[in-house]
């Protein structure tokens, strides 16, 4: 099955017209495919009007695509295809966990020690993709009543344009098995693979409120990451998620009080957090407008952001459990081996902002890390982009949640803390 690929060329922007927005150099690290991405990649920043920073072209674009039914195509292609695995251009993809995990069964897919094989689900539509987020205006706006179920229709879609392939993955803890003389526990783990291991006994003892998290959590975080960068002057933790799906009690998100809620899902879709532009948008609009920052405030003039994103700068997400993970681990993966890969960009829809997160297709190539049963002091860290673009260190990993088969059938849900940062040098 070859899905659909609409990538579109470089646009060419006037942009005469005096506007105010930050718009990010276009990078790419040296050696990487142009992404499959709206308008050749560039920022929606570019596209700024009266302030609204190009979200009105990104709603555009969002409904074209629609009406283009490149979706669609994919989805018929899966349905339509006989029971059994489907053929892709990747390799065997399957439409159910339970299929493809018989097919790693029936074809003795064995893990190293410390290791598991199991399925993943990754996107096999090579196409950018839109949401708008709940909190835009148009979910309130009465006189787009039909184009909101259209939307809702397509979000749901993203998901029937994925299936499940066999991966493996290995024991993070024993990363230097794999890498000679490379210690999880190190920047040069970081650098390599952008994934690392650190340690913490959290004095936070109750990560359901959120101010106790960002009271005592962020400052423990922000020096935690301190110590393990040599060279980092200075770390931002801006805003946390909490994972639980058997959480009982009120889990409402309230952004305005800076509370994240509970998440009762987990995101179980090959994807990371940040690309080649939203890594830097997301940093400016922090230092500078303090734009969705549950953390420090911060107090930057464009010119001194701009002095300080001059210089290197990272995202790194880091997730501690509350307890011993048993269930639905968090699963990251290395850089080298996607770094000729191209991302596919997923567009996030604000009332003032259009964030890029981003997707991949399945490679056997690719190198998966967990941490099994990763224990309450064991903080797993994964980057989410690095102004780096020589390729002289990782970019960035990319992850996702997963159903771990050889767990009992009892065994307890992840319940931890995921909080995002940005490192500065």
């Amino acid at each position: 099955m070859n899905a659909p690929n609409v990538a579109s060329q470089a646009t060419v922007v006037d942009r005469d017209a005096q506007s105010d927005a930050y718009v990010p150099p276009f990078q790419l690290t040296k050696g990487q495919p142009t992404p499959i991405a709206s308008h050749g990649g560039i920022s929606y920043m570019t596209f700024d009007k009266d302030g609204d920073a190009g979200t009105a072209v990104a709603m555009e674009d969002a409904f074209r695509l629609m009406d283009e039914g490149e979706g669609q195509a994919v989805i018929d292609l899966i349905e339509n295809a006989p029971p059994g695995p489907i053929e892709t251009k990747w390799g065997k993809g399957f439409r159910t966990y339970d299929e493809c995990m018989d097919y790693i069964r029936d074809n003795n897919i064995v893990a190293p020690e410390g290791g598991v094989a199991l399925p993943l689900r990754y996107t096999v539509h090579e196409e950018p993709s839109y949401s708008i987020v709940s909190s835009n205006a148009f979910w309130r706006d009465p006189s787009r009543e039909e184009d909101a179920k259209r939307v809702r229709i397509e979000e749901r879609d993203i998901g029937r344009r994925c299936l499940y392939f066999p991966q493996i993955l290995r024991d993070a803890r024993r990363i230097e098995e794999y890498h000679s003389g490379l210690s999880p526990n190190s920047p040069e783990c970081m650098d390599r693979l952008g994934v690392s291991l650190a340690h913490l006994d959290s004095k936070c003892r109750n990560f359901y409120d959120s101010k106790e998290v960002q009271r005592v959590f962020y400052p423990e975080i922000e020096q935690l990451l301190l110590d393990f960068f040599p060279g980092a002057t200075d770390a931002l933790v801006y805003n946390h998620d909490v994972f639980n799906k058997d959480y009982e009690g009120d889990r409402k998100e309230d952004q305005d009080n800076k509370n994240p809620g509970v998440n009762l899902g987990y995101a179980n879709l090959v994807h990371n957090d940040l690309n080649d532009n939203s890594g830097r948008v997301r940093c400016r609009e922090l230092l500078t407008k303090n734009l969705r920052n549950f953390g420090r405030t911060q107090h930057y003039t464009g010119e001194e952001a701009d002095a300080k994103m001059s210089r290197r700068f990272m995202s790194i997400n880091l997730a501690k459990p509350m307890e011993t993970v048993e269930q639905f681990p968090f699963v990251l993966c290395a850089w080298p081996s996607f770094a000729d890969q191209p991302y596919i960009t997923n567009y996030r829809i604000y009332d003032d902002r259009v964030g890029e997160t981003t997707r991949f297709t399945y490679r056997p190539e690719h190198e998966w890390y967990w941490f099994p049963q990763q224990t309450s002091t064991e903080v797993s860290m994964l980057k989410c982009y690095d102004s780096v673009t020589d390729g002289s260190v990782s970019r960035w990993s990319f992850h996702s949640a997963c159903v771990d088969p050889t767990a009992p059938e009892d065994a307890r849900c992840r319940k931890n803390v995921v909080v995002r940062s940005f490192v500065f040098f």
